[in-house]
């Protein structure tokens, strides 16, 4: 584990932006294989730069007014400091979605059909860029108060914040549920579900499992419930999504009753 891969000329690499551009670069390249026989394909290369952008903006947003707003309310001049660090993953994908929409809105394309083609990759990007929180230190779990868990460095937060005490491994788990839940995508890519059921599952399927690791997050403050902000925001993805999702369906199934209709 190592938070700074080497330096060169006062330049210092950290592994964090490293794992962070190859999860773009993976997640891009999977979108581009998976829109190849469509016309969405000549879209991602246009649009990426302006859904990263969104992306970045909404993740500096949610982390700074939703996860550590205790603290920007009394250091107002930190709260465009991102490069002192501090996104939320969560602000990333609803600024990218939001990005995305009006992209797809300005060039009309139907962004639900896009948001279909390149769920796989998007949450394949959360998998691989959870590996640079593990290896940064951050988004680190809570004590275990056993013999096992992992012990970060001195350099992360978690040694900042803990110390040599073992943690819960919970960003690990959430990596390794994402790609669970990429291989799940896959699988349906080709069954023919209503449109936007398929992006609509992704974020069920996410949100789900990032609500129940957080129970075992050690670097987010609680709130109501004693939940976190990471676990309102899922839940809130949860809900809305199955709204959606039902709204989809049902509208699926009666177009599907009309066309009977129509060929008798």
């Amino acid at each position: 584990m190592r938070v700074e891969l080497f330096e060169i000329g006062g330049f210092t690499l950290r592994s964090y932006g490293v794992i962070v551009a190859l999860a773009v670069l993976a997640a891009m390249g999977v979108a581009i294989y998976l829109a190849r026989e469509t016309s969405f394909r000549k879209h991602i290369p246009n649009m990426i730069l302006y859904v990263l952008g969104g992306a970045l903006l909404g993740a500096r947003i949610w982390h700074v007014f939703f996860f550590q707003w205790d603290y920007y309310s009394e250091h107002l001049s930190d709260i465009v400091a991102i490069w002192k660090g501090g996104i939320s993953i969560q602000g990333a994908l609803i600024g990218g979605f939001i990005t995305a929409a009006v992209y797809a809105r300005v060039h009309q394309i139907s962004f639900w059909e896009l948001a279909d083609t390149l769920a796989p990759a998007i949450i394949l990007g959360h998998a691989i860029g959870r590996i640079a929180c593990f290896l940064n230190g951050d988004a680190f779990g809570s004590p275990t108060n056993a013999g096992f868990g992992i012990v970060y460095p001195e350099g992360t937060l978690a040694y900042d914040q803990y110390g040599a005490v073992p943690l819960w491994p919970a960003e690990v788990w959430e990596g390794q549920w994402d790609f669970m839940v990429f291989a799940i995508l896959i699988s349906l890519k080709n069954r023919k579900l209503p449109k936007g059921v398929l992006f609509l599952s992704y974020n069920v399927l996410y949100a789900a499992g990032r609500f129940s690791l957080e129970y075992l997050r050690g670097d987010s403050p609680r709130y109501a419930l004693n939940w976190t902000a990471g676990q309102w925001t899922s839940v809130s993805v949860i809900s809305i999504a199955l709204v959606f999702m039902v709204v989809f369906i049902r509208k699926h199934r009666s177009d599907i009753q009309i066309i009977s209709s129509t060929e008798i």
